[in-house]
């Protein structure tokens, strides 16, 4: 990447000459709702409208073939504990809350040191809670649906159990509440066992010089895990937890997710409540759930979904039964396929393209149908994405900046000061480019049901390559922002390995407030696969 001046000066300037109607209104209160439609998406009515044999051939031999999906030697394929599948064995009497806690506080006393997953653990609590559950389920009393289950929540959101740190020298108050979407895990039964490690305010990557922990890939400590929800997404893997919150301003949410093999959704804006949560881009960030399968992302949804009168951006829009969707089968489903390939040219990892070909040969075989598309603005879009999320995130640190800047992250400082140089006038661009792409994607989305890319181009990035990761084009091979900037609900499952049997991402995108499709679609594909049940051969 360019010096600060220069680089943001490029993004400036690609928004200006983004090809947009003049009379384009900035979207000045973001909203999913797209302007060209003034209403929410709703569940699709799937018409029987495709010619099976044209889109989906056509795509098939442009993926390059199908490729055997094989199970790789050095993971262990074995029942790995869901969320999902707790619940039910919790609920027949097959465990109890305190065999779960107690497993869960356990696996994540061997792995937090290796791994660094948590920034506070709350064991006794957490102990406390799993018995009265059990208690509860043993008088025949009626539980809620996370009754009984350990989770983690990310450091960027505020909890009654402790302080928040957001992963900085720099915290915040100290704010003992429980964020919106906190306060109804619990009140659903769920016991939260720990914060989790979060790249500092949500932003760019660790420094190895602060007192605080480095996350680490279980699939190769030497490599990062992706930001920002790194703990929930390493702790996923060391069976730490069930599941957990995280957030997401530009992909913190997915990124970690592929590059450590877990399931992670970040939902539409506007339909789970930001209140509690730190902010890095107040019109970009989203909430939403982390955890082994689609199953379990959908179990933790229909908790945490819905209005908040504290929240504005929150719609006013039902809250469906996400499970309730997850049929298995996407027959008449359309699905838009975009490889992104004009993005990530030169860096690709090798890998990508014949384990994308071989995700797109399972939904297939689930019934779907497949065309070609190309995201609308998409180089347009990222550059808004960068505007909009660290100008936010500028007005809110600057005072810090100017007081305490040596304690804060040196990737932090850089990243967030590159907004130094946009102009307001860069800012209002921004905002009009988004709605017009906003209303190109959702016009995309009356052709299509369904829209897949790789979550990202490339896998786990090496910690003596990290500087070079941001600095050079690889950043840009992660294709998540680009749906914050939109606002549309968007799903990474693990697709499969690199030959450095490193995990790979499918990104499933919907229509505005259809997480159910997306979720269906998510549950569809690992109902057909497995990568989503590998673990590290060091957590054996």
């Amino acid at each position: 990447m360019a010096a600060p001046d220069a680089a943001a000066r490029e993004f400036a300037e690609r928004l200006h000459a983004a090809p947009i109607p003049r009379g384009t209104e900035p979207a000045a209160v973001f909203t999913a709702v797209p302007a060209v439609s003034g209403r929410p998406a709703a569940v699709r009515d799937l018409a029987d409208r495709i010619d099976p044999a044209g889109p989906r051939a056509a795509v098939r031999e442009r993926a390059g073939g199908t490729v055997e999906v094989t199970a790789l030697p050095s993971v262990r394929e074995e029942n790995v504990q869901t969320l999902a599948g707790a619940a039910e064995a919790l609920r027949r009497g097959e465990v109890r809350s305190a065999e779960l806690v107690d497993a869960a506080l356990a696996a994540g006393d061997k792995a937090d040191a290796e791994l660094g997953i948590f920034l506070s653990r709350f064991a006794d609590a957490a102990r406390a809670a799993a018995q009265r559950v059990d208690r509860q389920l043993e008088a025949g009393n009626d539980v809620g649906p996370l009754a009984g289950l350990p989770l983690g929540v990310k450091d960027l959101l505020t909890t009654l159990d402790g302080p928040t740190s957001a992963g900085s020298l720099v915290a915040p108050a100290d704010d003992r509440r429980d964020a919106t979407a906190v306060a109804r895990l619990r009140a659903a039964g769920g016991i939260v066992v720990g914060k989790t490690l979060t790249s500092e305010y949500g932003v760019g990557s660790p420094d190895v010089r602060k007192p605080l922990p480095v996350p680490r890939n279980p699939w190769d400590p030497a490599r990062w895990t992706g930001g920002s929800s790194a703990g929930n997404a390493a702790g996923l893997i060391a069976d730490a937890f069930l599941g957990a919150l995280g957030t997401d301003s530009g992909g913190s949410i997915r990124m970690p997710s592929a590059f450590c093999g877990v399931t992670g959704l970040k939902p539409t804006y506007g339909r789970v409540s930001r209140v509690g949560g730190l902010p890095m881009g107040w019109s970009t960030d989203h909430v939403g759930p982390m955890a082994t399968t689609a199953r379990d992302c959908a179990l933790l949804l229909e908790v945490i979904a819905g209005l908040d009168p504290a929240d504005p951006s929150t719609a006013d829009v039902p809250v469906p039964r996400y499970t309730d969707a997850l049929t298995g089968d996407l027959t008449r489903v359309r699905i838009g396929v975009d490889r992104l390939d004009r993005v990530a040219a030169g860096v690709a990892d090798p890998a990508l393209g014949p384990v994308f070909a071989a995700a797109l040969d399972v939904l297939v075989a689930a019934g779907a149908d497949l065309v070609e598309v190309e995201l609308p603005l998409y180089p347009e879009m990222a550059a808004a994405s960068i505007v909009i999320t660290l100008s936010e995130a500028l007005a809110y640190h600057r005072a810090d900046f100017a007081t305490r800047a040596a304690d804060f992250f040196a990737n932090t400082l850089a990243t967030i000061g590159i907004a130094e140089a946009f102009s307001a006038a860069d800012y209002v661009q921004a905002q009009r480019v988004r709605r017009a792409g906003q209303d190109a994607v959702a016009a995309l989305f009356e052709d299509v049901d369904l829209v897949v890319t790789p979550t990202a181009a490339i896998a786990a990035t090496s910690y003596d390559r990290l500087d070079s990761f941001f600095e050079s084009g690889e950043f840009f091979a992660v294709y998540a922002p680009y749906w914050n900037v939109v606002g549309n609900p968007a799903l990474s499952v693990p697709m499969g390995f690199t030959a450095d049997r490193l995990p790979l991402g499918l990104q499933v995108i919907g229509a505005a407030f259809d997480e159910s499709l997306v979720l269906r679609a998510g549950d569809a594909f690992q109902r057909r696969t497995g990568w989503h049940g590998t673990r590290p051969t060091w957590g054996a």
